[in-house]
């Protein structure tokens, strides 16, 4: 196919990114168990934080490669030529880098759609109230079960239906209340909808080992548990008290999913009993902080990486050699 001048960097930094994206991505979710094992030797928050970053590093350093490697060097070192003849390896690679961005980007719209219209539905079937130390008033919902999570993004609101109120004590409910604002203070409905938007590595449902998979339900589940750090400190009569709340709210049944975009008291049971463990002293030992060093040296190690790019001309020609192989 023969393209102008700016459709052949488009078309080339579609490729540049989905091909950095893969070989990067194919690492990350091979590498999957051990990041896992090293995130378990961590305290909840930082192991939290190292998956996040180790989740969304293929996206972020595809997106480096495109604007600090791709476009510098083919508007530096590409003759302004009117037309000129792209590969099919090339479009190949531009379409399938199309495909997993608007698949990624999909997610995050029905996301954020699905969020709006339930936050719209609670405030309009439920009522507000001020409860405990919330400065922000928070909706009581009739009829939903189990419900005790923060949804939203720029607003959160905390969501509780009636039968929740009844069934906890004061300590149980101000507790699970300090859970889920540390839900809100580690903006982790805005994380859930970062890793929503990051793409895969394919466009279609094919998976290496469930890796990202893995990284994804072992970030949510640190997260949990960092939030019920938060919420009970170094109090063993709050441990307690959160540990109770969580099995009272269990018992109560729980709601499907109604927004990607919210943290449940209890989403669907499966990490209760370790949760439950935790808070009873079963499994609250005193963790390492060495997730710190390790994910500050994975960031100054890229931006040195790409600091060396810009600065070195040399590198910016190499890679101009390699685009121009990619587009033939």
């Amino acid at each position: 196919m023969i393209l102008p001048y700016m459709a052949r960097l488009f078309c080339l930094s579609l490729a540049c990114f989905f091909l950095v994206h893969l070989a990067v991505g194919l690492v990350v979710s091979l590498s999957a168990p051990a990041a896992l094992a090293l995130a378990k030797r961590m305290r909840p928050a930082i192991a939290a934080r190292f998956l996040l970053a180790v989740r969304l590093f293929p996206a972020v350093a595809a997106g480096l490669a495109v604007a600090a490697v791709c476009i510098p060097s083919y508007l530096w070192l590409e003759p302004d030529a009117s037309f000129e003849e792209v590969g099919l390896v090339c479009l190949a690679a531009a379409l399938l880098g199309i495909g997993i961005c608007a698949i990624s980007m999909g997610r995050g719209l029905r996301a954020i759609l699905l969020s709006l219209r339930y936050g719209r539905h609670c405030r309009r079937v439920g009522q507000e109230t001020l409860l405990g130390e919330e400065a922000t008033p928070v909706i009581v919902v009739d009829g939903a079960a189990g419900l005790f999570a923060m949804a939203g993004i720029v607003h959160p609101r905390l969501l509780i239906s009636r039968d929740v109120l009844r069934e906890l004590s004061g300590e149980e409910l101000a507790t699970a209340v300090r859970h889920e604002r540390g839900h809100r203070s580690s903006h982790d409905n805005l994380k859930r909808l970062l890793l929503l938007l990051t793409p895969d590595i394919l466009p279609f449902r094919i998976r290496v080992r469930g890796g990202f998979e893995k990284l994804e339900r072992g970030w949510a589940r640190t997260a949990e548990w960092a939030a019920d750090d938060l919420a009970v400190g170094a109090d063993s009569q709050r441990s307690i008290s959160l540990a109770a709340a969580l099995v009272r709210v269990a018992r109560l049944g729980t709601n499907p999913i109604a927004s990607p975009l919210m943290t449940s008291l209890v989403a669907d049971g499966s990490d209760l009993e370790a949760r439950v463990d935790r808070l009873l002293g079963g499994g609250r030992g005193e963790k390492s902080d060495q997730g710190k060093p390790v994910v500050l040296c994975g960031a100054l190690a890229l931006v040195g990486v790409f600091g060396v790019v810009f600065s070195e001309p040399a590198t910016l020609r190499a890679a101009h050699v390699a685009l121009e192989r990619l587009i033939r």
